[in-house]
C-alpha cells in the first residue's frame, strides 16, 4: 500500500488553521526548498510567535522567515 504524502503548503495550512493561538485570517506564506517566509498582519508579538512555532513543528520545514507584522491597536 502506498503512502500520499500532503504537498508542505497543504501540511502548513493545516496546522495554522489547527493552532488556536494563530489568527490566521490574514496570514499568508511562502515556501522554498523548506525555506517558509510568514507575511501577513497579527495583533500581538505572542500571535507572531504562536504562528512560526506552529510552521515549525511541520516536518519539511528547514528554515523559517517569520515577516509577521504586529498591528497595534489604539
Amino acid at each position: 500500500m502506498q503512502t500520499t504524502v500532503m504537498p508542505l503548503d497543504e501540511r502548513l495550512w493545516e496546522e495554522i488553521q489547527r493552532n488556536p493561538h494563530v489568527v490566521h485570517n490574514n496570514l499568508r506564506f511562502v515556501t522554498d526548498r523548506g525555506r517558509v517566509t510568514l507575511h501577513g498582519t497579527v495583533d500581538s508579538f505572542y500571535q507572531k510567535q504562536m504562528a512560526q512555532e506552529a510552521v515549525r513543528r511541520v516536518d519539511g520545514v528547514d528554515e523559517i522567515d517569520n515577516q509577521l507584522q504586529v498591528n497595534w491597536r489604539s
